[in-house]
């Protein structure tokens, strides 16, 4: 019963925020344009407001999810600007209104356009490392990590191929792919056939990729796996390979899966060095201990939108960029992708190209 209660009261905060968004809207509209059809007006805006829900009813209906995807950053917005610009208006003489929405809107423009902006033109960021390893002294090794790809219905084929050029530019030996590959489900990775453009990438020592937590949420894990490694992505799943001559590689598990195994029972005795896929960043410390090199992750996107980063900040040790704990290098990306509406304000789409050199202890 507590259950329903909780549910119910989330649904009227809900609808009471959309409705207020909306009165924003139709005011802009009337002072503006002149409209005066209010019910009507209300009618759609319930509708978009609900447009997620609506979207996952059918594939049929994925127009609407697009269009959730959107609201989903409006709403972020608007309740930001919303109240403010209000408070603003009130305040302000009579005269000033016009001026007010009109600033206001603009800013939704820009803040649309330029996130659509970051979001589908990705940028190579590179970082170079040093790692002491008597077996490998003075030889040098190159590796593409990209991670949160989130391919589907907003995130297409043509992102992909942009992903592919970018990492077979760097010529790279190995190339990690770090959790996040599909949008929950791998339906548009296999009906775009997306496997011939993932077959592209090239790296001397192969392609190696995660499971991430959206893959948990789609529950198709065995499907999107098999799909990867049609792809020629090597999928590891709380496993450890040596690549012979290069390296010890851990796949881990998301954290979403409750029973994976801890990292400990994964360690492999070897004088290689030893590097881990880790999705989620929470936990740089106990690779630290355990004498892992290198650890890439993605997930937090940096927040994705602003000022979403504040609360990955708080979140996790390593929310974005580059950190050394001990001998580990530690790296989280923002991602390639995005999760939801196609717009980054607070980052940008991206992937690492990371150039160890190893010397002698």
């Amino acid at each position: 019963m507590k259950k329903y209660s909780v549910s119910i009261l989330a649904f009227l905060l809900y609808s009471a925020v959309v409705f207020y968004l909306g009165w924003n809207v139709y005011t802009f509209l009337h002072d503006w344009f002149g409209v005066t059809w209010k019910i009507p007006f209300y009618v759609i805006w319930y509708v978009i407001g609900f447009s997620m829900l609506i979207g996952r009813l059918s594939h049929k209906l994925d127009v609407f999810t697009i269009i959730g995807y959107y609201w989903l950053a409006f709403f972020q917005y608007g309740i930001l600007l919303f109240p403010i610009t209000n408070l603003i208006i009130w305040l302000s003489p009579n005269s000033s209104r016009d001026l007010i929405e009109f600033f206001v809107c603009q800013l939704f423009i820009l803040i649309f356009l330029f996130g659509s902006y970051y979001a589908y033109t990705p940028v190579t960021r590179i970082k170079e490392i040093i790692i002491k390893n008597d077996l490998l002294a003075d030889q040098t090794l190159r590796i593409v990590l990209g991670s949160d790809f989130h391919l589907g219905l907003v995130m297409p084929k043509r992102q992909l191929k942009k992903f592919v050029r970018l990492s077979n530019a760097e010529e790279p030996d190995l190339v990690f792919l770090a959790g996040d590959l599909v949008d929950d489900l791998p339906y548009w990775y296999e009906k775009n056939n997306m496997m011939e453009e993932m077959k592209k990438l090239e790296a001397t020592h192969g392609v190696y990729g995660i499971l991430g937590n959206h893959e948990y949420y789609g529950n198709q894990i065995e499907k999107t796996v098999q799909l990867m490694e049609e792809s020629q992505v090597k999928m590891l799943l709380d496993e450890t390979i040596e690549i012979q001559d290069v390296c010890v590689l851990t796949g881990r598990e998301d954290v979403t899966n409750k029973n994976r195994k801890p990292l400990e029972s994964l360690k492999m005795d070897s004088p290689l060095p030893w590097f881990i896929m880790e999705h989620t960043p929470k936990d740089i410390e106990t690779p630290a201990k355990l004498g892992a090199d290198l650890q890439v992750s993605g997930h937090t996107h940096r927040g994705q939108m602003w000022p979403n980063q504040l609360l990955t900040r708080l979140s996790f040790p390593l929310d974005y960029g580059y950190k050394k704990v001990e001998q580990l290098h530690a790296i989280t990306t923002s991602g390639f992708g995005f999760w939801g509406p196609p717009i980054r304000t607070n980052s940008r789409a991206e992937l690492w190209r990371i150039d160890i050199k190893f010397t002698k202890s």
